[in-house]
């Protein structure tokens, strides 16, 4: 297989993490990458400085924009510029399994699904494994329609399934969950491979760590994305979303302490980022 695979990256002054998400894009078994970046105008110089490492491999194309516009909208300008057939999104602070476009691609080709996601490991910021967060083996739509089960730096969509490529709402949080439901209407299901491929950084400063804090944006998902009526988005938002929000808190805790213990976390210490080449690899 050759087909070409676009990877959307936003930056903003995740000086931290930049080279060890990069590598980890530029490393993968799958050779057809191309990785845009786009950086939402960081106020950090050494993001620049990092970027501009960067800027010379055929394989990355970055742009910098003038002013600070939100994730949604750094997305879609990279978007915009993608010439691949696959789509894939990883975050800056995060980082990819080496063989993720590999098996995500192959998995894909076998079951013919148009969207695609995995479990990941979630770390700290000291690259410490924390828990981690396993999809159902199908996503439906009303099962997104709850909250979101797709992890956005595992997720990858086929253009030629939706007719072209699809942009993010212009939400400035909780864009990748309107997204994936959007998504999600146009296809039966999305599919959830089991095995890790990712990992997914908690970061003290980071807001979309606690959900409720995004109840506003959560709101906006089903009025602005889903055209709901406002009652009906907060009856969906009283009822369904909240429900599921806090049974899966509560699952949660009970999973982290079995990752904890479980030959899982042992076997994924030895691939932990700590050991990932953060050296330019172009």
């Amino acid at each position: 297989m050759n087909e070409l695979v676009s990877v959307i990256m936003p930056t903003y002054n995740t000086v931290a993490f930049l080279e060890k998400s990069i590598n980890s894009v530029l490393s993968q078994t799958y050779p057809h990458i191309e990785l845009l970046i786009t950086d939402d105008h960081s106020s950090n110089p050494q993001t620049h400085k990092i970027l501009q490492k960067y800027a010379e491999s055929p394989k990355v194309d970055i742009i910098f924009l003038n002013e600070n516009h939100g994730a949604a909208f750094a997305r879609n300008e990279s978007i915009r510029r993608a010439r691949g057939r696959y789509i894939a999104f990883c975050d800056s602070d995060d980082v990819w399994f080496p063989d993720k476009i590999e098996k995500q691609l192959i998995y894909m080709q076998r079951t013919e699904c148009a969207l695609c996601c995995s479990s990941y490991l979630l770390i700290d910021e000291h690259d410490n494994h924390c828990s981690i967060r396993i999809p159902p083996r199908r996503i439906s739509f009303r099962m997104e329609e709850k909250d979101n089960k797709i992890g956005c730096s595992t997720a990858i969509y086929d253009t030629q399934a939706f007719g072209g490529k699809v942009m993010m709402p212009q939400l400035r949080k909780r864009q990748d969950w309107g997204f994936f439901l959007t998504l999600l209407r146009d296809c039966k299901c999305a599919f959830g491979i089991q095995r890790p491929l990712a990992y997914y950084r908690i970061r003290s400063d980071s807001v979309s760590s606690n959900k409720l804090k995004l109840i506003g944006y959560n709101l906006k998902v089903y009025t602005d994305v889903l055209n709901y009526s406002l009652g009906k988005a907060l009856v969906y938002l009283l009822f369904l979303f909240l429900p599921t929000y806090l049974i899966k808190r509560i699952k949660r805790k009970k999973i982290k302490k079995k990752f904890l213990k479980s030959s899982v976390y042992s076997s994924h210490l030895s691939q932990s980022p700590c050991n990932i080449n953060t050296s330019t690899t172009l």
